[in-house]
């Protein structure tokens, strides 16, 4: 019997949309300038097209790309060698294409210590690159990423709800998040793909019914849901987790961490990225879903040694009184706008 791996395949695919794709990430998203030491870290599960075309892109730009490769790790943000932290912590600008990604790992403190500038782009393949990358304006997405952040952190409280049964109410934190306002002028910062934008909240504050139905990672064992998971929360804790299979893994992975914060809410974030229209599985992907919205769970600020994320399906969403999306699609008229201009189906 033979196979045929996609991996191996070229096409026009390939070389065109992939190229361009390329030209955006370094010259408009993440601008490369002449010399610019830049790393490009991978797994072996990593689309290496990708990488090596993020590469090629890089030099003809003027910078100088390193890639770096290790054995796939069972979870992320975990270091595996100490020349991944030498790198690291050398790059001014660092691209993480691996599954297992450095995000929160010693390495990633030592390049952020360093002033480098870390681009999350994990698990990215080609199909993802055409579609969230070469295929969406970045520049209205960067606009409807911040109406979304200074209009939430405008608010007082935000409401959640889903035909899932999803009903989740929190206050606004005013301090705002860094995240995601405008960089530093200096590197020292994390970048990740336009279609996410978020709000600071009050993780105590937090209260009701969460549905997770579209994906949960870490742990990358659980992924894409293909039953409803329910979680009850008081106080920003988890209470109770109910549901199938995949519910009972979710609680012992936090079980596992033996660690109070490990159950609490840490953020919320929307996603928005008109690349993504399903849950894939692919959780960097996922997380861009147009319309979802992600909460973390597990403060790693608090002591908590893990972090997830998990993915509501079909959100309505309230700024105090004002709604802002019904089952996954935005209304109130200044975000239609924006999708109007996107030219995004059904708007």
């Amino acid at each position: 019997m033979e196979f045929v791996y996609k991996m191996e395949e070229k096409t026009a695919y390939d070389g065109f949309e992939l190229t361009r794709a390329a030209h955006i990430l370094v010259n408009e998203l993440r601008p490369i300038e002449k010399g610019h030491q830049v790393l490009l870290s991978a797994d072996t599960t990593s689309d290496m097209r990708v990488v090596e075309a993020t590469a090629q892109a890089i030099y003809a730009a003027g910078g100088v790309p390193t890639i770096l490769v290790y054995p796939a790790m069972k979870e992320p943000m975990q270091l595996i060698s100490e020349p991944l932290l030498g790198a690291a912590s050398k790059a001014e600008i660092w691209f993480d294409f691996a599954n297992s990604y450095q995000f929160y790992s010693p390495a990633y403190d030592a390049a952020l210590v360093n002033g480098c500038i870390y681009f999350l782009l994990y698990g990215m393949n080609i199909d993802m690159m055409v579609r969230m990358v070469a295929r969406v304006d970045h520049k209205l997405l960067r606009k409807m990423g911040n109406w979304l952040y200074t209009n939430s952190q405008a608010s007082k409280t935000l409401r959640v709800k889903s035909s899932a049964g999803t009903d989740i109410i929190c206050k606004v934190n005013k301090a705002g998040d860094p995240f995601w306002e405008l960089p530093p002028e200096r590197g020292g910062y994390t970048q990740i793909l336009s279609g996410m934008s978020g709000l600071c909240i009050y993780r105590e504050s937090v209260e009701g019914t969460l549905i997770i139905d579209g994906n949960i990672s870490p742990p990358t064992w659980i992924g894409k849901i293909e039953e409803p998971i329910t979680l009850k929360i008081s106080g920003g804790y988890i209470k109770e987790i109910t549901g199938g299979y995949q519910a009972q893994l979710f609680d012992r992975y936090l079980q596992s961490a033996n660690h109070p914060d490990a159950y609490i809410i840490d953020h919320v974030c929307y996603g928005f990225n008109p690349g993504v229209r399903k849950i894939s599985g692919n959780h960097m992907a996922d997380t861009h879903l147009f319309g979802g919205i992600i909460f973390g769970i597990g403060a790693l600020t608090y002591g908590s040694k893990i972090h997830t994320d998990t993915i509501c399906l079909n959100p309505s969403i309230w700024l105090d009184d004002i709604q802002i999306e019904e089952d996954g699609r935005y209304i109130h008229p200044e975000l239609v706008d924006f999708c109007v201009q996107m030219g995004i189906p059904d708007y």
